[in-house]
């Protein structure tokens, strides 16, 4: 109870006034806990009470998540509008993957790769540099396991996307590696985290920045080396969507090749639901199990 905010009702106590302890009349009186008041009226105030804390902390954490998500549209929106200035005003130059590709191959660019752990692991081209803008947090505190757990319920067991936090040292390490004047293919899955690398960036003195539209997952087999044991198109997903193919990357890919790639995520969605009838079916048999033990 304590760890959720609420007060512990066992530390609250009566006692007599000194009058009371004087009166020779009655017992000496006695320090008496909540708990242990039998009266009818003290009965009913306990549980409304523990009620009114549970409703008020429930309110107060629904409330702190709606200012941080409404912070976040925001702050989101804001730097959208930056970034677009930064390529409209020709100080990030946009280039398509096939673009990159030629690039790295006959201009010998550098592509600095800046998805999290969860997207690389998958897919990354070959050569690259790869120092995540964003990654995914191992902070335990209270406010980032709510924000772990909302960003789960609302869609993150569907779509495998952890909660992401900010690299805190990513123009450290990238000054590291490469002068102010090397020229940086900067690339994310999607092309958003990558714009915000080439902001950091720029800001930080580096003026030969080259932004890949769309990210990696508008790139085509052909189109950059790749490394790793998926296609870069697939790097972005996962979750349940993944596992019964349901994405749209996965969709594109079955228009391809046929039959023969549906027929493994049929057989992986039949599964789960024979598996969740066993269940269902099993946690049944079990209930009537116990009534007879009971029953016995």
């Amino acid at each position: 109870m304590e760890a959720l905010g609420f007060p512990s009702l066992n530390s609250h106590s009566i006692s007599c006034s000194s009058s009371q302890k004087r009166r020779a009349t009655k017992p000496p009186c006695q320090r008496t806990h909540f708990s242990s008041i039998s009266s009818p009226s003290s009965l009913k105030l306990t549980p409304s009470y523990r009620s009114y804390n549970f409703r008020r902390s429930a309110t107060r954490m629904q409330a702190d998540s709606e200012d941080y998500e409404l912070k976040q549209m925001r702050d989101m929106a804001a730097a959208k509008k930056r970034w677009e200035a930064l390529v409209r005003e020709g100080k990030v130059k946009a280039l398509t993957p096939r673009e990159a590709g030629y690039a790295i191959q006959l201009s010998n660019k550098t592509l600095l790769d800046v998805r999290p752990s969860t997207e690389h692991k998958k897919a990354w081209v070959k050569g690259s540099t790869w120092i995540p803008i964003f990654d995914v947090g191992n902070e335990f505190d209270a406010g980032t396991l709510s924000r772990k757990f909302m960003n789960f319920t609302m869609g993150g067991w569907w779509s495998g996307v952890p909660m992401l936090s900010y690299n805190s040292q990513f123009v450290d390490k990238v000054s590291e590696k490469f002068p102010e004047d090397t020229d940086l293919i900067v690339a994310c899955q999607k092309g958003l985290r990558s714009l915000a690398a080439c902001e950091q960036l720029y800001n930080a003195g580096y003026k030969n920045l080259f932004w890949v539209q769309g990210g990696l997952e508008a790139a085509e087999e052909e189109d950059l080396v790749r490394e790793g044991p998926q296609p870069l198109k697939f790097a972005g997903i996962g979750g349940v969507s993944e596992f019964l193919g349901w994405t749209d990357q996965q969709r594109a890919a079955a228009a391809k090749e046929g039959w023969s790639y549906r027929l493994v995520f049929s057989a992986r969605l039949v599964g789960v639901i024979v598996l969740a009838d066993a269940l269902f079916f099993g946690a049944q048999q079990f209930g009537h199990y116990l009534q007879d033990i009971r029953s016995h």
